[in-house]
């Protein structure tokens, strides 16, 4: 079920995956930089349905159903939608919610921002090919997806974003290459982590190198990292069913090891 909300001057789209209405647990779906809950396909509710978990998709600002974006970005851009995440879930969750933040590229960095800043009721995070700072490869991996856009091989995306496509994809792009971007860099921010992780990055990500990986494990001493073999930037769509797998069998884990400690 689908729903629009209102956060402040923003119209955020959210998705709800019922699976468990007895469950306090909700497993929360943060998207990439162009993504929408759409372009998640049919991976939710896969997690959930394994799980027997609800779910939450959220579509930030700008973003497919969402209305678009509020202001202009700048190098705290990624903090502002960690915020404006913590608005939804504090809209649409009840307070005793305890939730699993899993985030892809953009989503997997506001995730590791989110349990830093806001790590009450937060069991775990999953993260799929997030950026804690910028490298040569994700600048390189920019130029040809806007020579991409430009020839108009990227026009589906207009079909999900509307007449907010335009603006939201340059949002991103300009960004990261802009000059008052390229010292971006969480790792400080996000180091003494205390709640898991599991960090997943393909070997062949045109956004960025195991370094990223690399730097989410040394985040804090509870972090799991995979590298997968022939996989770029999309794990989950790219290597589904492994992915999934991972995932599923890590939030069993995960919840399992939460119970003992009761």
């Amino acid at each position: 079920m689908e729903k629009i909300i209102r956060i402040g001057s923003s119209e955020i789209n959210v998705k709800w995956i019922d699976r468990n209405p007895g469950s306090k647990t909700v497993v929360v779906f943060l998207h990439e930089a162009l993504g929408s809950v759409v372009q998640w396909k049919t991976f939710p509710d896969q997690v959930c349905d394994a799980l027997k978990l609800n779910g939450l998709i959220i579509e930030r600002s700008g973003h497919g159903k969402s209305g678009g974006l509020t202001e202009m970005r700048n190098e705290r851009y990624l903090h502002n939608y960690t915020h404006e995440t913590k608005s939804v879930l504090d809209e649409v969750l009840p307070v005793d919610a305890e939730i699993i933040l899993t985030g892809h590229s953009d989503g997997g960095t506001i995730a590791l921002l989110y349990a830093k800043l806001f790590p009450k009721n937060i069991l775990g995070i999953v993260t799929m090919a997030a950026h804690t700072f910028v490298e040569p490869e994700t600048l390189a991996g920019i130029r040809p997806a806007v020579h991409a856009y430009e020839q108009g091989k990227l026009d589906g995306l207009k079909r999900i974003h509307g007449d907010k496509t335009d603006e939201l994809f340059y949002a991103w792009a300009d960004t990261w290459r802009a000059p008052f971007f390229l010292n971006w860099d969480i790792r400080r921010e996000i180091k003494g982590l205390k709640i898991p992780v599991l960090a997943i990055q393909g070997e062949e990500d045109q956004y960025g190198t195991v370094k990223q990986l690399e730097s989410i494990a040394e985040a804090g001493d509870r972090v799991t990292t995979i590298l997968l073999k022939a996989c770029g930037h999309h794990p989950h769509i790219e290597k589904r069913e492994e992915v999934t797998s991972l995932i599923v069998e890590w939030i069993k884990t995960l919840l399992s090891d939460s119970c003992s400690l009761l």
